[in-house]
């Protein structure tokens, strides 16, 4: 897939991200993934993140990740575009990135590397290695440690004509509002914060109508009718869900770090299509929270 068919891609649609299976030691189980794959691909996502953020990217070896991407491609083939999580020190990102464009995904999500911060000028660096390292199209994720801004995302765009998607997973308005103004639509633009939802509409404003969403993975209809109620404006739907879902889901989401991944797992056991546990340093949820989320699920209806 050409760079710019990915941009039209991630243009329109509601994109998401699957969690990946594990099993009880904590080791790969493809059937259960296939299986996920199989069940999510037909609600009309129009592309999913293989071993993204919610598919504890962070956690995986360098030997599970070939797997991981082979199976949600093969899966997928003929009916959602594949785009691969990558990130990481420099080069293993680009090792990462190489796999996911052998093994056929369509692009790949470029997440922060950990743990160092960096300046503008190093950052443009790693991002620049990646994009050059491979042919398909790169969106840079742009949280945590890895901030953009405005002029560091020009010089980029300059120097790697493959890097066609900006997704944000900061929510500063201002530099935002500067993105857009100066990059108009030489990029893709995403929302990318935990629990996309909440801020769906003022992305919206901001120009930027397209977004992921982790709860995708366990109501998959109710995550396809709030993104058409964005879409259409529809802020009576939205405002019912909000209120009767997402703010109560979010008191729980945020009561421990790491539950935006553990509440989605959680969220897929209680749907019947369980993925098995998170991996450390991520805790799963307790009993109790199990319970509150599985009420608030059902009032939901059937998915």
């Amino acid at each position: 897939m050409f760079p710019q068919d990915l941009k039209t891609i991630v243009s329109s649609g509601l994109l998401s991200f699957p969690v990946t299976d594990f099993d009880e030691q904590g080791d790969f189980r493809p059937k259960t993934y296939i299986e996920r794959l199989e069940w999510l691909a037909p609600y009309g996502a129009t592309a999913l993140f293989a071993a993204g953020g919610t598919g504890e990217f962070f956690s995986l070896t360098g030997d599970e990740y070939p797997l991981i991407i082979k199976t949600a491609v093969d899966t997928c083939a003929g009916k959602v575009p594949i785009i691969a999580g990558v990130g990481g020190p420099t080069r293993f990102a680009i090792a990462c990135a190489q796999e996911a464009e052998r093994l056929g995904a369509h692009g790949i999500l470029l997440l922060p590397h950990y743990l160092t911060e960096a300046g503008q000028e190093g950052l443009i660096a790693h991002v620049e290695a990646v994009c050059k390292s491979v042919k398909f199209g790169v969106i840079v994720y742009n949280r945590n440690v890895c901030k953009l801004t405005p002029e560091s995302l020009a010089i980029l765009a300059d120097r790697c004509p493959n890097l066609i998607g900006f997704k944000d997973g900061v929510g500063d308005i201002e530099t935002m509002s500067s993105i857009h103004l100066k990059m108009g639509d030489r990029f893709s633009y995403l929302g990318g914060l935990p629990t996309a939802e909440v801020y769906a509409a003022a992305y919206k404003a901001l120009g930027t109508p397209v977004y992921s969403s982790a709860v995708f993975n366990f109501i998959p209809k109710t995550a396809m009718d709030f993104y058409h109620a964005v879409a259409s404006d529809d802020m009576a739907t939205q405002h019912r869900l909000l209120k009767d879902f997402f703010m109560p889901y979010l008191a729980i989401r945020n009561r421990t770090a790491g539950y935006a991944v553990s509440i989605v797992k959680a969220g897929a056991t209680i749907v019947g299509h369980g993925a098995g546990p998170v991996r450390p340093p991520l805790t799963d949820l307790k009993p109790a929270e199990m319970e509150e989320l599985a009420a608030l699920i059902k009032t939901l209806g059937p998915q």
